[in-house]
């Protein structure tokens, strides 16, 4: 097995995902993956389910940033189509989407009682709030994107246990 290149995973996308279709049947690449995590030198852990596998990195290497592989395997008129999304733990998901909106929410408010002031003719100094928001919203972004980053090394570790483990070469697709 070749050594993944960085561009067939990029750091740009929000949740970088792959899709793969095969003519191997779907519980031979559940077996596989199975007795890829089975394995004592295993380099990551999880579980497989019917149509489902997750996979993480053993509990000692992981950090707040370490991301998360899910795939689904299913039986379709083609084959067998294996589609997997690289994320981050769902409580870190949650808090990003949570921290989001209320800045969203915010900006909404503050701009629709500076506009009602500007109508109105009166003094909308409330209205400065709104780059405030704005570098809320590009600061978060970039605690996200450099947390990404940061589980970069562990996402291609990920992406290269299950190509060695399936003998699928992924491509990640957008």
């Amino acid at each position: 097995m070749s050594e993944i290149k960085a561009e067939q995973i990029t750091i740009v996308h929000v949740r970088p995902r792959f899709s793969v279709l095969t003519t191997e049947p779907p519980e031979t690449i559940k077996q596989r993956i199975q007795d890829a995590l089975a394995q004592e030198n295993a380099k990551c852990r999880g579980k497989v389910y019917d149509q489902f596998a997750s996979l993480s990195l053993p509990v000692d290497q992981l950090h707040y940033w370490s991301p998360r592989l899910r795939m689904t395997i299913e039986k379709t008129d083609k084959g067998t189509e294996v589609r997997g999304l690289y994320g981050p733990k769902p409580a870190v998901w949650t808090m990003f989407v949570f921290f989001y909106s209320v800045i969203g929410f915010a900006a909404i408010i503050v701009a629709m009682l500076g506009l009602s002031y500007l109508t109105l003719h009166k003094p909308a100094g409330i209205l400065w709030l709104l780059p405030v928001f704005v570098a809320m919203f590009l600061s978060l972004y970039l605690v996200a994107y450099f947390g990404k980053k940061t589980g970069y090394v562990q996402m291609v570790v990920l992406h290269q246990f299950i190509e060695k483990a399936t003998g699928l070469s992924l491509n990640e697709e957008m």
